[in-house]
């Protein structure tokens, strides 16, 4: 349960590492929730920090109530979400440089 729990933990990092590099390009958050926290926050680097400590506090509750098969389902789809960020970077880098 606790490599589950660290899985999340990364995907999470490896989530706000992407959104922060795709968001210095210029490109939008797609999360509305996200995009709400990052408008109100002192910062959108904030707000996106701050809906990250929400999430790991989210996974932190499902390791200590045992919902390991939760916390993996939300695992596969961060890894979606991840990957999908490194799409963006990769085309919104590609828009940079040609235009």
């Amino acid at each position: 349960m606790l490599a589950i729990f660290l899985q999340f933990s990364y995907l999470q990092l490896l989530d706000f590492l992407s959104t922060v590099a795709f968001l210095s390009l210029g490109l939008q958050e797609g999360n509305p929730v996200v995009r709400l926290a990052m408008h109100h926050a002192p910062s959108p680097v904030m707000g996106l920090a701050l809906t990250k400590a929400a999430a790991l506090c989210l996974g932190i509750f499902c390791l200590l109530r045992g919902r390991d098969r939760l916390l993996h389902r939300i695992n596969l789809v961060f890894a979606v979400v991840v990957a999908w960020n490194l799409v963006a970077l990769v085309f919104g880098t590609l828009r940079v440089h040609i235009v």
